[in-house]
């Protein structure tokens, strides 16, 4: 994924184009349903979160001011996008009194799907802001800038917004964040 493919592709339908924003859709679309699904758990709702990003992109084109990357606009956009959505219609929480093994895969280790697992619906379990954080940082692999950028914060702010969610989720899983540490921001 290049950042000089997105520019070409945007200068293109800027210019009259349409056809070329399905570049755009082809790069980004896996990274935008996954986004979504980490916000709502649920795939079709994540599908439909990501087609709306890609028209509300669409029809916002001309507002990326190229001063950062267009991956960052775009994520930027999404993520707000799926904030929003996620306010007005929350996905079903699940207790985490509740959660049983689920399902594994021949050749899994049950300790590492347990831990994912209980790590995930920890996760869902944290308010908003934290949540977010956290997807964007760990489960999209932004930096601190991008992550930041995105969520229209300060990097400081979210540095302590990390940070209070690592501290929330020790308190969470105990026995699961005493193994392997989760990566701290830098």
């Amino acid at each position: 994924m290049s950042a000089a493919d997105d520019e070409a592709d945007v200068d293109r339908v800027l210019a009259g184009d349409p056809s070329a924003f399905e570049g755009i859709v082809r790069r980004w679309q896996g990274p935008l349903v996954n986004l979504a699904y980490r916000f709502c758990r649920d795939r079709g709702r994540a599908e439909d979160l990501a087609q709306e990003a890609f028209l509300r992109a669409y029809r916002g084109l001309r507002q990326w001011r190229r001063q950062g990357m267009f991956s960052t606009w775009l994520f930027a956009l999404a993520t707000n996008l799926y904030r929003t959505e996620i306010r007005r219609i929350p996905p079903v929480p699940v207790p985490l009194d509740g959660i049983e093994a689920g399902a594994r895969h021949p050749g899994d280790d049950p300790d590492d799907h347990d831990r994912d697992r209980a790590i995930r619906r920890a996760v869902d379990t944290l308010p908003p802001k934290y949540r977010e954080a956290l997807i964007l940082f760990y489960f999209r692999e932004m930096d601190v800038a991008a992550a930041a950028a995105a969520l229209g914060v300060p990097e400081g702010t979210l540095k302590a917004r990390l940070a209070r969610a690592r501290a929330l989720l020790r308190r969470k899983l105990p026995a699961v964040t005493a193994a392997p540490r989760l990566k701290e921001a830098q």
